[in-house]
């Protein structure tokens, strides 16, 4: 089964370069293609970066917006360009995906077929972070990332329903693309707050929004479309409560139950037990 995976870009040089390379340089077995989108990124090293890695790297395409369309746009476009029956996964281009990323969230999906959406722990995902959950905690070096992941994957663990999934990584189904269509552009065209307008809206589908509790993609936050983002993140809040008034009581009931406390800790114990001297 192929996956399209879509790496939305705008500036974040640096930042995209070690996506970019963990993404080529992690052993995954799941097929997969890239699709990047150049959101008109103004630092002139951006785009000769993406050209030089698509004619390097075999199911790799690179589009280069002529105007600024903004985040949710270039997810829609990542939509239309998927096949029928591809799974779609969001990436953002301060991720560092590790080794077999992909297949545990292929995994996770192909679990339930009412999965629509699958969320990896990550060092910086808010409910969804680990070792402690809701705080964005520094990226660990790149030896310490394949430890927790592969401790992650040493000790199985079944998907754990999410209020919303994080869309600094989230692979969508191609069910719940169908099912629940485009994100939306109107109401959050430079994102926050777009990815859990759609898990909401795949859960009154009758969707599942899971955590893969067996996989780690680190986040370096605070790059990716990063101008006013505070002012952006109050707009997106307001307008995600505005379409989904039960939004915040279902994530703080969620929070307050934290049903992913015995898995973080359990992982949280595994790496202790076995940690380098």
């Amino acid at each position: 089964m192929s996956i399209l995976v879509c790496v939305p870009v705008y500036n974040g040089f640096e930042s995209t370069e070690r996506c970019l390379s963990a993404l080529a340089s992690a052993r995954v077995a799941a097929p997969f293609r890239t699709l990047i989108i150049n959101d008109t990124s103004p630092d002139a090293r951006v785009r000769p970066m993406l050209d030089a890695y698509s004619l390097a790297h075999a199911d790799t395409e690179v589009r280069h917006n002529v105007v600024n369309r903004g985040f949710t746009w270039n997810v829609n476009q990542a939509f239309r360009a998927a096949r029928s029956g591809e799974h779609v996964v969001l990436l953002n281009s301060d991720a560092l995906v590790t080794n077999a990323w992909l297949d545990e969230m292929l995994a996770c999906v192909t679990a339930d077929a009412k999965i629509g959406t699958v969320t990896p722990f990550s060092n910086n995902a808010t409910i969804c972070s680990f070792p402690d959950f809701t705080r964005a905690h520094p990226v660990p070096e790149r030896t310490e990332r394949e430890r927790i992941a592969t401790t992650l994957r040493a000790s199985r663990a079944e998907p754990i329903d999410l209020p919303t999934g994080v869309g600094f990584c989230m692979l969508i189904s191609a069910a719940c693309r169908e099912t629940v269509g485009m994100f939306d552009v109107e109401n959050f065209p430079r994102g926050y707050g777009e990815e859990n307008d759609f898990c909401m809206r795949a859960a009154a589908a009758g969707l599942r929004n899971v955590l893969c509790p067996n996989a780690y993609v680190a986040h370096e936050g605070g790059v990716s479309f990063s101008s006013d983002t505070q002012a952006l993140m109050k707009i997106g809040a307001e307008r995600l409560l505005a379409k989904h008034p039960t939004y915040d009581a279902e994530v703080s009931a969620w929070i307050a139950r934290d049903p992913v406390r015995a898995r973080r800790d359990a992982v949280a114990a595994a790496l202790a037990a076995r940690k380098p001297a």
